[in-house]
């Protein structure tokens, strides 16, 4: 399985892919305001950092035409830009369209099975069902996403299910459990999914034990 950061800060994503396990980013309208700089060069920047490693960017238009133009011009910022388009259904056409001229997506906005069938079928690149927006309505939210991927996986459709709105340590288990492609989480939950007590008691008694020893040198 994949993992994204979902952040446009440059600074925590230069920090963590040097973990050499950060596969991807994603990044929205929200995250790109509070970074602060201009959102083109800003992600501009986060594609130089990260050659080949997708970057997920949003439309912000709303209008067919604008929307589609907008995708385009996106799409132009790097090679390694993928463009984030709504999984609403008056879109589709425009997802459809873009999608027939290579033009890489990241559905976001996943909430049914139906949905991402749909998006499986017109061939998208990643569709990103949201995990903790289901949990705010009570939503099974393993079962979901555990019914997309084996729709995916029985149809063999080549979209890979990014799983997103991951909020919390046991939300990421439910991704990996599932079997999503890709799981794009925040810095600060990437940093602590990777810590565990038991691994920091481990350190602290290997460190104990060796300064006992008393060696100033070795080998």
């Amino acid at each position: 399985m994949q993992l994204f950061l979902d952040t446009a800060d440059y600074q925590s994503i230069k920090k963590l892919y040097e973990t050499g396990i950060v596969d991807g980013i994603t990044t929205n309208p929200t995250n790109l305001r509070k970074d602060g700089a201009n959102p083109k060069e800003a992600i501009k920047k986060i594609c130089e950092l990260m050659p080949g490693k997708p970057v997920s960017v949003q439309v912000t238009e709303s209008d067919l035409d604008a929307i589609y133009a907008q995708a385009q011009e996106i799409a132009t910022i790097s090679d390694n830009v993928v463009v984030k388009i709504p999984c609403y259904q008056p879109y589709y056409p425009v997802i459809q369209k873009l999608l027939g001229q290579n033009v890489p997506l990241n559905i976001t906005l996943v909430f049914s099975l139906p949905q991402a069938l749909a998006m499986c079928k017109l061939g998208a690149t990643y569709i990103s069902p949201f995990l903790g927006r289901w949990d705010d309505i009570d939503a099974d939210t393993s079962a979901l996403l555990a019914e997309i991927v084996d729709m995916k996986n029985e149809y063999d459709f080549g979209t890979k299910v990014l799983a997103a709105s991951l909020r919390d340590v046991p939300s990421v288990h439910q991704a990996i459990n599932a079997g999503s492609d890709v799981a794009t989480i925040s810095p600060a939950l990437f940093e602590k999914m990777l810590k565990h007590p038991l691994t920091e008691q481990g350190m602290e008694k290997f460190s104990q034990d060796w300064n006992k020893l008393g060696i100033s040198q070795f080998p």
